[in-house]
């Protein structure tokens, strides 16, 4: 008889939210800078060097960021992880009690929610605490360094393409070049992150697309708006 094996996508989490994020960050903001300097002028050189400024500043803070933020997720994890350690060694009645009570609250009966309760604790006590008290399992495990890492690298492999468009596609038509490319890898984007992590594809494309036009409308206006002025 075969074996039927489900498909989740939690597993991708912890790439996929730093992969998606990075990647259109990387377009959208690239994009907008030289949306914003290709409507304040008409040479090429402020332009491309706005673009590579914008990659590489982005880039550095993209993984910079990242690292700080998913750093102190680590932190606070192990702070609990560590007090919960303590609370297992000195009061495991209550914390057998505690886990109980999370099964009860879940729909098991009482006797059956303390026996699940003990059984889990004799096999593996923190990290069933772990897991169902405080929310941490290996999926969502904070990792700073991946987080970092993928975040610049996504980053870079976005902006990559309004740079490109910035240094091949004539001055007239930056603005409007940057941003059809820019909504097309929006929405490829969306639609690898869509599958990915198994959500409906129409709405991601739509969402995203939809604010990244809304960015790069404003850059741009803002850009034409002071190239007047200082016309």
């Amino acid at each position: 008889m075969p074996v039927f094996t489900e498909k989740h996508y939690m597993t991708r989490i912890s790439w996929l939210r730093a992969a998606v994020l990075g990647s259109n960050d990387g377009i959208l903001s690239t994009a907008s800078v030289a949306i914003g300097v290709a409507a304040a002028g008409t040479e090429r050189q402020p332009i491309v060097l706005a673009a590579i400024s914008a990659l590489i500043a982005g880039a550095l803070s993209m993984a910079a960021g990242e690292y700080v933020s998913v750093s102190s997720q680590a932190d606070l994890e192990k702070a609990d992880l560590g007090r919960e350690k303590e609370e297992l060694a000195t009061i495991p009645d209550a914390e057998l009690e505690e886990l109980a009570k999370i099964y009860e609250a879940r729909g098991l009966p009482p006797e059956l929610a303390r026996q699940v309760a003990r059984t889990m604790m004799e096999h593996d006590a923190l990290k069933a605490h772990a897991r169902d008290e405080l929310g941490i399992n290996d999926f969502t495990a904070a990792r700073p360094l991946q987080a970092a890492i993928a975040s610049a690298a996504a980053f870079l492999c976005g902006g990559i393409f309004p740079l490109i468009i910035a240094l091949t596609v004539p001055v007239r038509h930056m603005v409007v070049m940057q941003y059809a490319t820019a909504i097309f890898f929006l929405g490829c984007s969306g639609y690898f992150a869509a599958v990915s992590g198994g959500s409906p594809v129409a709405k991601s494309i739509l969402r995203i697309c939809f604010w990244g036009t809304i960015a790069m409308c404003i850059t741009a206006l803002a850009g034409w708006i002071f190239g007047t002025s200082a016309t």
